[in-house]
Formats: structure tokens, sequence, C-alpha cells
């Protein structure tokens, strides 16, 4: 006779903070948990997340999988590594070989302290220039630019002995709406997303450990329920049409796409039912608690015992495949020149920018502060980019509160009257509406590249803010054509 398992096999969860506290080591060991996603709350430093990483193996088991997001670009929460390219960026260089090489580097950094699942790499296929969410972590806007890549990242992932997970099935990337705050719909037929959303996904499935699903209604698959709870999609197309033996797991249940529309324990109940092998049940102790009760009643019920067991087999599977032991001898600083060399082959440009002359006067628009926005780090502030600049040119710095507060004719006639060049930069995750028609002389997006489209200038497109992108515009600037021609930006 086979005894069910506890309620924690199928489910993960977060942590408070940087430590194993003793209360939380109890909850883990109480519902029987083997999974836990870490997040910026939960690291300091590299040590310190080593330490955690061990404590966190000591509860969980032998078979623990401890997993973050650590795409690259924006989506990167440790602070003390050297920062990998976006994917955008990447598939901007189109260098599959340099791909692989970055996010090998990107998973021996979770190796170095213990973590063996990564939820990475993005596939779905950016087509919407307004998609609040997806933007710059997708490596492109073409199912075969998306499909490359994503290979890549597979196979770097796997040479260092981290789990990779494809993330969001069906496919996030044709919404204007971000299901952290609510539920999408996608209308497209079958057909249409066969060709477009679902081609990475199929493509990749025999390289792929792990897959992600998303919180959007497909209708041509499923018109009632999202993806994340349909069976027709997870057991349907996923296990049946495709033959997928790998590991299924939600994305976050916390996202009000299914919080605001499905209790948390019904949505997780509903999820399994459907085909996930783990529930994400991510957020405060009560909500934790609320899900992992209605696994357990549901493991005495209404779920299939052989489909139960089936999961628990896939999930130990993938934790043996890739052990949570940290590797001591590597060192991630070892790769600080291949994350250099990422940003720097990444950056592109549109409508053909021409940098000002080095010791020229600038007047640089910038936001002031950009914020933090769910998923996504914030940007860099205004200051920062300032000082950059400043190592080349005079600039005089006009921060800005909100896009709605610039007065551009004025802008414009004091960068007139002064003999200035006037470069807008724009460090926001959401392209601003008062963007749109803006005329300075040069545009730089160090964050959401759709941004080149709203403003009419010329722009040069990093694919993200973070130092090396910033390394990599300076170097630019001080000599555009020192590293051959530059990779156009090709919105779609």
């Amino acid at each position: 006779m086979t005894t069910s398992p506890l309620p924690g096999a199928l489910a993960m969860v977060d942590i408070p903070g940087p430590v194993l506290d003793p209360e939380t080591a109890a909850h883990l060991r109480r519902y029987g948990v083997t999974a836990v996603c870490l997040f910026g709350k939960n690291v300091e430093s590299a040590a310190q997340l080593r330490t955690l990483c061990a404590d966190l193996r000591a509860v969980l088991g032998e078979d623990a999988l401890i997993a973050i997001d650590h795409e690259g670009g924006a989506i990167t929460r440790p602070t003390f590594w050297p920062y990998a390219p976006s994917a955008m960026a990447l598939g901007a260089a189109d260098d599959a070989a340099l791909t692989q090489d970055v996010h090998a580097a990107l998973a021996r950094q979770l190796r170095s302290v213990g973590i063996n699942w990564n939820f990475t790499p993005v596939l779905d296929v950016n087509v919407d220039a307004s998609n609040p969410v997806i933007s710059e972590r997708a490596f492109g806007n073409t199912p075969a630019l998306v499909s490359r890549h994503g290979r890549a990242s597979l196979a770097g992932h796997a040479r260092a002995g981290v789990a990779a997970c494809v993330k969001h099935f069906p496919g996030h990337g044709d919404t204007h709406l971000d299901s952290h705050y609510s539920l999408q719909r996608v209308s497209k037929t079958r057909e249409q997303l066969d060709a477009l959303e679902l081609a990475p996904f199929r493509d990749l499935l025999p390289h792929t450990p792990a897959v992600m699903t998303a919180h959007i209604i497909f209708d041509a698959i499923d018109p009632e329920l999202p993806a994340t709870l349909s069976r027709p999609v997870l057991t349907g197309l996923l296990r049946g049409e495709w033959d997928y033996e790998g590991v299924i797991v939600t994305d976050s249940m916390g996202m009000k796409a299914i919080d605001d529309h499905y209790g948390r324990g019904e949505a997780a109940v509903l999820a399994l039912k459907a085909g996930a092998d783990m529930v994400m049940a991510l957020g405060r102790r009560e909500v934790q608690v609320e899900t992992l009760e209605a696994v357990a009643a549901a493991l005495d019920g209404d779920l299939d015992p052989a489909a139960v067991q089936a999961s628990v087999e896939r999930l130990r599977t993938l934790a043996r495949q890739t052990p949570a032991h940290a590797d001591l001898s590597l060192n991630p600083e070892d790769d600080a020149a291949l994350m250099a060399l990422g940003w720097e082959r990444g950056l592109s440009v549109y409508r053909d920018p021409q940098p000002p002359a080095p010791g020229s006067r600038l007047l640089l628009v910038c936001e002031r502060y950009a914020y933090r926005e769910n998923v996504s780090e914030r940007g860099v502030d205004a200051d920062t980019v300032a000082h950059d600049l400043g190592t080349l040119y005079d600039v005089q710095l006009h921060a800005y509160d909100t896009a709605d507060d610039l007065d551009w004719p004025a802008l414009r006639r004091q960068a007139d009257d002064e003999g200035r060049t006037l470069v807008l930069v724009t460090t926001g995750r959401h392209r601003h509406p008062a963007l749109a028609g803006l005329t300075p002389d040069l545009h730089v997006a160090l964050y959401n590249p759709y941004a080149a489209l709203l403003v009419d200038a010329p722009a040069v497109i990093t694919g993200g803010f973070r130092p090396g992108a910033r390394a990599a515009l300076l170097a630019w600037l001080r000599s555009p054509h020192a590293a051959g021609p530059r990779p156009v930006f090709a919105p779609g």
C-alpha cells in the first residue's frame, strides 16, 4: 500500500528573510515541504546565501529544490555577482554560443551557493511593444530567434549542472496586461498559436527539464480557465499531444490573475488536477497554510494517487539530477569579462544615432527615480546616469518625477539657447504615454527597449540598466564604430 505524500511535496513556498528561523523551519517540516523559491528579501551576500541554502537543504531533505528567478538583466536578485545581460541584449547580439556561455555562468553563480533550480529561460515571443511584463526579458519577437537562444540557455544550464525552467507556457509575449495584476485572455486561433507562441516551447521540449505555466486564458485551447488551471492545456496539450515527461510548475498562485478570481486553496487543487506537478504557494504564512491544507485534503480525496506519485517522482528526479549542494570551487567573479562582453555585443541602435562629441555640452533629461515593478528590480536613478555621462561630457541634468511633468518645448529652447545636445534617457520598466513624440537629439533606452518606438528620435538601446549595460553605452559614446556595425533594433 502506497502512503500519500505530505502536501508540501507538491508545493513550493517562500520564506521571510535571509536566515532560516526556527518557526519557518518547523512550518516546512510540518507540511513536508521540499521546494523553496528565494527572492531579494532572502539575499544579502554569497556567504549568507550559501549558509541559507545549506540550512534549507537540511530541512527539505536531499531531494530539495531551491529555486530563484535569475534571468539576467533586470531579473537578478543577488547584487554581488557580475550582472548578466538581459535576454533581449543576447538576442540582439544573436550569437548562440555567447548566450550558452552567459547562461552557463548564471547557473555557475547559483551552483556556487547551492541553488539548483533557475526559473529561466523566458520563451515568450515578445510581439507586443506595450507588453508590461516581458519586454527585454524575451530574446526577441520571432519564434526562431527565441528558440535559438532558448536552446542555448538550456544547454548552458545543463553544462553547469543547474536545472532550468522555461516560461511562461503557453506564452506571455502578446499581452498588454500583466498577470501579476489582472487575468489576460489571448484569442488567437490554434494555428496562430502553433506558429508563434507555442513554437519555441514545442521545439525545445526534448531539452527542457521543467516548464512554468502562465496565468492566461487561451481561447483556442481552453476558453474557460487560465493555462495554470487548465487540464486541456497541461494534460491535453503538454502531456498528451506533445508527450512531455518533465516537471510542470505553476507561476506564483499569489498573482492577481489567480488570486482575484479563484480561492487560493481551490486554485492549487485545480492546478494539480489539471496536470501541474507543483504549485507555487508564495506569500504570507496564512496563505501558504491555506494552500497546503487544501492540497492535504485533496490528497485524501480528489487527486488521483497514480498522478500524484508520478509528480513526486518527476520532482525527485529533477532534484537528483542537479543536487542542491554548493560547489566551493566556483568563483563567479571569473565570469566578469564574459558578462561585460555580452552587454557590449548586445547594445543595439535604432534610426542611426550619432553620439555627441566627447567634451561637448549636454542637457540630460531623465526620470529622477525609477521604481521597482513587481518581478523586476528598479532601474537606475537620474543622478547615476548624470555621473556616468559626466565622465565624457559637460552635463546639465533635468530630472523629472513623471513624464507628465515635462515641458518639452521649454527644454528644447533651453538646449538650443545654451548650445547643448538634448539627450533623453529612459530608465523605467514601462513606457509612459507622455514620452510619445518627444524629439531629443539622442534617446538612450536604458530599460524598456520599446520606449524607442514612442520617442521620435534616433536611439541607442542597451537592453538593461545594469553597470555592464552602462559601461557598454559609454564605450559606444566614445567610439561608436570601434566594435564594427551595431545590431539594429528590429521591433517587428
